[in-house]
């Protein structure tokens, strides 16, 4: 599947961007697809060979990952993918759930009537994979509204932290649309959280949004509890 990703995306398009970023986009969303798994070795050769890339590329990118924390990099042992403990989710989703309360309530005031007129837009797209039950393009799409709320702050210093911990929790926000009832949920939250948007009411879609973020966030700490508890 990645391997069609990078030549679809064809070779002078990789040459704008740089070789090893767009291989770091195909690994990371391996990595939060489920493809490539947590804990689970990167078999590099294997990964070239299947992304039609050479190694410096690949360690490039891995080094990318490395630093947002979806692989670590062992001494002579090479990479594997991140495993992220319930507490560690805890944690993460409490901080992103204050940078993005905060966010929603800036966005209310900042955010320009085209802007908004986009965010709509995005809503409409998420209802229809939804209906459709594409989870891939749903959430890209849920990605792409919670990075525009975040832009739409106009913080710089808030848009970078977010990014940082969002990366650590990628994974387990793609897992959480498997459970239907939450799916069902967000779609909800999401159209309540447009509106409050649009009526520039900041409280309450700092409200809505850190809500939203929290029953995500409360919902992945039972399910790895629950996984640990099985496992022993």
């Amino acid at each position: 599947m990645m391997a069609t990703a990078i030549n679809t995306l064809g070779r002078n398009s990789l040459r704008r961007r740089s070789l090893h970023e767009e291989v770091a986009d195909c690994v990371r969303t391996m990595i939060i697809e489920g493809e490539l798994k947590e804990g689970e070795r990167i078999n590099e050769p294997a990964l070239c060979k299947q992304l039609d890339i050479s190694r410096t590329p690949l360690r490039e990118a891995l080094k990318v990952l490395n630093s947002e924390g979806m692989v670590t990099i062992e001494p002579n042992r090479g990479a594997r993918v991140s495993t992220i403990t319930p507490e560690e989710i805890r944690e993460h989703f409490e901080v992103i759930c204050s940078l993005e309360r905060r966010a929603a309530e800036l966005a209310a005031q900042r955010a320009t009537e085209a802007e908004l007129t986009r965010l709509g837009q995005l809503q409409d797209k998420l209802e229809q994979y939804h209906q459709e039950q594409d989870k891939h393009q749903y959430f890209e799409i849920n990605q792409h509204i919670h990075r525009l709320i975040i832009e739409l702050a106009g913080n710089e210093t808030l848009t970078q932290l977010h990014h940082q911990l969002m990366n650590r929790v990628s994974r387990g926000r793609y897992l959480a649309i498997g459970f239907h009832h939450r799916w069902e949920e967000s779609v909800t939250e999401h159209r309540a959280l447009l509106e409050a948007l649009q009526a520039r009411d900041g409280e309450r879609a700092g409200r809505i949004l850190a809500e939203h973020v929290m029953h995500t966030g409360d919902l992945l700490v039972r399910e790895l509890e629950d996984k640990q508890q099985r496992l022993g």
